[in-house]
């Protein structure tokens, strides 16, 4: 993947965001953007967001129609041109200590009880102000707000002097000066895919919108991504979805079960089963590691749940030595969404012993 641009033509070194969200994510110990950027002999570096030509969009930190009241949860990081740390900052309580990584929001944290023994994180809506009070647990993650805590320097720009230690100077950059650009690659594509399928990972699925976006137009916009894609790879599909982000946050997001098996028939045919169960969870494993544990290694799938609704899609090998794909859909639902996995458990495993 794409880690950075980057211009090294003048005086200074330009680095430019493309959305990768795996610099300085703790699941991934190598971080080549992070050692290119510490190794530069460079003494002026500046981190750049990359415009959009004119009369076209770029994209938002939160999803349309996401939920607006979930800005304090973990499952909503905010999506940037220059992730640093997931956008995630991670609170642990060490003695009657909260630490918190990265460091560098230590001193915006807010403890005014030194005797807790477990905590609650909250933060303030639009901005990087951490409160501490008892609660639950000694662990959380809070998403971090992205833009400019102060009138001059942005928090990615912030993150890294902070982590560097060096001096980052920070501006916008437009499309047409950017043909000459380099290249750092970071990671596999697949060690990101992995988890973002095992873990259901929202913001590696945005991000990973945002890359596509990037390669495919040039520039990074949802909407116009999402437009192009249906337009093109997608076109074929039997019923016009409505597309909205790329994690399923939004509920304006509607996919029939028609279109995701056209969907995975697509991904197989044009990659291949062996690299499919290499990505997907298979029974026992990530978001069904409760469910499927007879059928390890012949289901392969990727769940999806709301409030009323639990979807699960991907493929099946039948006792016979059939591939099947599937997907189910239950809406509108005001029961249990583990008795309906239950049920849906006990639907796929008739029919893999039936067929």
């Amino acid at each position: 993947m794409t880690g950075i641009k980057y211009d090294d033509s003048e005086s200074d070194l330009k680095i430019i965001g493309a959305g990768d969200p795996t610099f300085l994510h703790p699941d991934f110990k190598k971080n080549p953007v992070f050692d290119f950027i510490k190794n530069s002999s460079f003494k002026d570096i500046r981190l750049y967001e990359q415009a959009p030509p004119l009369n076209h969009t770029s994209f938002k930190a939160f999803g349309s129609g996401w939920s607006w009241n979930d800005y304090n949860e973990n499952y909503m990081a905010q999506r940037s041109y220059f992730p640093v740390y997931g956008n995630i900052a991670r609170f642990t309580l060490r003695g009657n200590r909260i630490e918190v990584s990265p460091s560098f929001f230590q001193n915006k944290l807010f403890q005014f009880d030194d005797s807790l023994t477990s905590f609650h994180i909250e933060r303030m809506q639009w901005t990087n102000g951490f409160f501490a009070t008892k609660g639950g647990g000694k662990y959380q993650e809070v998403p971090i707000v992205q833009g400019f805590d102060d009138p001059i320097v942005s928090v990615e720009d912030s993150l890294l002097c902070d982590t560097l230690h060096m001096i980052i100077g920070y501006g916008h950059i437009q499309l047409a000066s950017m043909s000459h650009l380099k290249r750092v690659h970071s990671q596999p594509t697949d060690s990101l895919l992995k988890p973002m399928m095992h873990r259901s990972d929202n913001f590696f699925a945005e991000q990973t919108l945002l890359m596509v976006s990037n390669e495919i137009l040039g520039y990074m916009s949802d909407g116009e991504v999402i437009d192009t894609l249906l337009k093109t790879d997608f076109k074929d599909l039997p019923q016009k979805p409505r597309w909205a982000d790329g994690s399923g946050l939004s509920r304006y997001n509607l996919f029939s079960p028609r279109d995701l098996v056209t969907i995975l028939n697509k991904m197989k045919n044009e990659f291949g089963m062996d690299r499919i169960k290499t990505i997907l969870p298979t029974g026992g494993e990530g978001t069904i590691s409760s469910y499927y544990k007879t059928e390890t290694g012949y289901i392969f799938g990727k769940t999806g749940t709301l409030s009323g609704v639990v979807a699960f899609s991907g493929f099946l090998y039948t006792k016979k030595g059939r591939l099947l794909i599937f997907s189910t859909l239950v809406n509108n639902h005001t029961g249990s969404a583990t008795d309906i996995r239950k049920a849906i458990e006990k639907f796929l495993r008739e029919i893999r012993n039936k067929y």
